[in-house]
């Protein structure tokens, strides 16, 4: 194999795109304090979570849009059974990733939650999936 970059590039390059097609960005958002962190809770069971600005206490001004927001590897998940979780209302989900682990997430959420998708965007190395979250 014919090397077209500085020597160790491409051990950093497969690492770099290993990175890419794992890791999914999740972002909650149309919902409730408690429902945010019912859905990460339930992804925290399944994957690794790598950074989170988790859903804090509830303000004591007025009512302010929110977007929760973590990152999960989806390659250090667990595959085990997890039983519905209920959500006041709807949650409104942005995952953003590879094409594999968005899929894989997605699944994942269906198997906890009724899912709507709304929307699917794909580029060239990253997919993004818009759903929404129900109680089943």
């Amino acid at each position: 194999m014919k090397s077209t970059g500085p020597p160790g590039r491409e051990e950093m390059s497969d690492v770099y795109d290993t990175h890419i097609d794992t890791d999914v960005t999740v972002q909650l958002s149309d919902c409730n304090r408690e429902d945010a962190q019912a859905v990460f809770d339930v992804l925290d069971h399944y994957y690794e979570l790598e950074d989170m600005t988790a859903p804090g206490p509830r303000a004591a001004t007025a009512p302010a849009a929110n977007v929760w927001m973590a990152t999960f590897d989806t390659a250090a998940g667990r595959r085990e059974e997890s039983a519905s979780v209920h959500l006041d209302g709807m949650v409104g989900a942005l995952l953003t990733g590879g094409y594999h682990a968005v899929d894989e997430m997605e699944k994942t959420l269906a198997a906890t939650f009724d899912i709507q998708s709304l929307q699917s965007v794909s580029g060239d190395q990253e997919t993004e999936a818009r759903l929404l979250l129900a109680s089943r």
